[in-house]
């Protein structure tokens, strides 16, 4: 099977969290092809398997991505408004003012039950994600056709209409509020989303070639699969294993924006997101969390399938499986380093517990990033550590010892996360925001107890096997790292009931395996389509696909049939 992988920002050009999925189902999935799709690739792409190849890249943030020498906008040079405005004729000027127009009323309109045709045309009439959609893809239409799309996004002709459609009745109360400066900041902004339309990458060789477009994120990652889909019939897969809509939501509350401006971008993102997730054949979070947000965004329950993140646990099999290793008096944090993690509270937690446990200890390691407001928030800990707990000293002329360390992971003190966790009794998750906390699997890998904030997953992932707590409520979280550091016996169980849940649940087997079964469902379910120099439909038979069989031996010694 040739499956598109849709990326932005991450693999094969990025290493870490956003990467780490990808580059284990491509290594792990050797029977299928996997062309890459990369938006926002730049630099050395990482080692490829021999089953993956980087098909397209593309910068998002450069400048007009458009199939070269085929459209006139690029031709006219798309950085000038007049230039680009001379590119289209008049036919295609109104075929983009019409298009935009669509896509700006169901920006500015929310939906209406029973809003459907007018004698206007046939989607003249429609409202809401009906009409997002007819727009958007009537200027995906447009810029296969004849290109110049991200001109005309930005020209005189986008703004007007944005403006028309924000003052039409029946419009949302904070898009009617708009002015000009928000128009023409929205217009930059729905550019900038909207350059995949602009890609070379719907052709025949391209994503007009591939059996499944498999998009690593919803919103505009996955807008090439769409497109692929309408112009094609490919099936789309979409997996995410963080709420991006969530994340947009939060990025549009800056305080740089005005609330019209936030109307604007919410509505947008929102619509691309619903868009993305009705279309999909199959979605497939990573945690309930993520779950319920595509459900709220219009997604069919029916075709939501929860896949756990795949991660590497024969690292932390050692740990798992000593039962005596860990000092029992001591607490671990291990994580980023940044205020949604909010160490303050685990400092205050903590002090109560060395009120009523004396010889408690704590361990904050942090994962090295290069966020530079890390470092102010981590200085501003270390100073309410240092006031919560002095030094202290076994007689006049010893040097005191803190009962709170910082530590940095990869140091001498922490050089491995195996390490780290075997070193205390109980981990500890202090967070008012998270998404998948890899960093609680770990635990669970290692056998640890776990003491955590009900956010995020947490309950999806901890499902009996830790404590969970309120968040920013340091006295539950207190009470909590006391009654597991006084009971050592309910340490034990609980450990080794979270290694077991772990070991189920979110290793990277499991991952493979949803996905290798996924692929196979929806091509099964997809139509035939026979491309010129793929030889005989059907040459292959389905048992290729499973390793060892008798099929998979007779394709790799180039025949057709079993042994005789």
């Amino acid at each position: 099977m040739r499956i598109g992988l849709l990326t932005e920002g991450g693999y094969p050009y990025a290493v870490g969290d956003s990467g780490v999925w990808c580059e284990r189902l491509v290594h792990g999935l050797g029977q299928h092809q996997f062309d890459m799709y990369a938006l926002g690739g730049s630099g050395t792409p990482a080692a490829l398997p021999s089953n993956a190849r980087v098909a397209r890249v593309a910068d998002p943030g450069g400048p007009d991505t458009g199939p070269a020498g085929r459209t006139l906008f690029e031709r006219a040079g798309c950085g000038d408004h007049r230039a680009a405005r001379r590119a289209y004729g008049r036919r295609e000027r109104r075929r983009f003012i019409e298009a935009f127009h669509q896509l700006a009323t169901g920006l500015c309109t929310e939906d209406e039950d029973g809003a459907g045709l007018s004698a206007g045309g046939p989607t003249a009439g429609l409202r809401g994600a009906a009409a997002f959609a007819a727009g958007l893809y009537a200027l995906a239409d447009l810029a296969r056709e004849r290109g110049g799309l991200s001109g005309a996004l930005r020209s005189d002709d986008a703004v007007r209409t944005l403006e028309a459609a924000c003052r039409a009745p029946g419009a949302r109360r904070g898009a009617a509020a708009a002015g000009l400066p928000d128009h023409l900041a929205f217009v930059e902004h729905l550019e900038r989303a909207l350059r995949p339309l602009s890609l070379d990458w719907y052709e025949d060789d391209a994503l007009g070639a591939v059996d499944l477009c498999h998009a690593a994120a919803g919103g505009t990652t996955a807008l090439p699969g769409l497109l692929a889909k309408r112009f094609f019939g490919t099936p789309l897969l979409v997996t995410e294993y963080g709420v991006q809509l969530r994340s947009h939501y939060l990025s549009a509350a800056g305080a740089d924006r005005s609330g019209p401006l936030r109307t604007l971008l919410a509505a947008l993102h929102g619509r691309l997101a619903g868009e993305v997730y009705r279309q999909a054949e199959l979605l497939t979070p990573g945690n309930a969390h993520t779950r319920r947000w595509q459900e709220k965004c219009g997604a069919d329950r029916t075709r939501i399938r929860t896949v756990h993140p795949g991660m590497t646990a024969d690292r932390f099999a050692e740990v798992g499986e000593d039962e005596e290793s860990g000092d029992p008096a001591t607490l671990v944090w291990v994580g980023r380093v940044e205020p949604a993690k909010d160490l303050i509270a685990l400092l205050h937690a903590f002090a109560e517990v060395r009120a009523r446990q004396p010889d408690a200890r704590l361990r904050i390691v942090a994962v090295p990033v290069r966020d530079p407001g890390s470092a102010a928030y981590l200085a501003h800990c270390k100073g309410l550590a240092a006031q919560l707990f002095p030094d202290e000293a076994a007689g006049a002329h010893a040097v005191g010892e803190n009962p709170v360390t910082f530590e940095e992971l990869g140091g001498p003190e922490a050089p491995t996360l195996e390490d780290v966790h075997a070193s205390g009794a109980v981990v500890v998750l202090s967070s008012v925001v998270e998404g998948f906390p890899a960093s609680l699997v770990e635990a669970m890998f290692c056998a640890r107890a776990t003491v955590s904030t009900d956010v995020g997953a947490v309950v999806e992932i901890i499902g009996g096997t830790g404590l969970v707590v309120p968040p920013r409520n340091p006295r539950a979280l207190a009470d909590a790292c006391l009654a597991l550091l006084r009971d050592p016996e309910r340490r034990y169980r609980l450990g080794a009931a979270a290694r077991a849940r772990a070991l189920e649940l979110f290793t990277v087997e499991q991952n493979l395996a949803a996905f290798r079964d996924i692929y196979l469902e929806l091509l099964s379910h997809a139509p035939v389509r026979h491309r010129s120099g793929d030889g005989v439909p059907f040459a292959h038979p389905a048992e290729a696909h499973v390793p060892g069989s008798w099929a998979q031996k007779a394709v790799a010694a180039g025949t057709g049939a079993p042994d005789a």
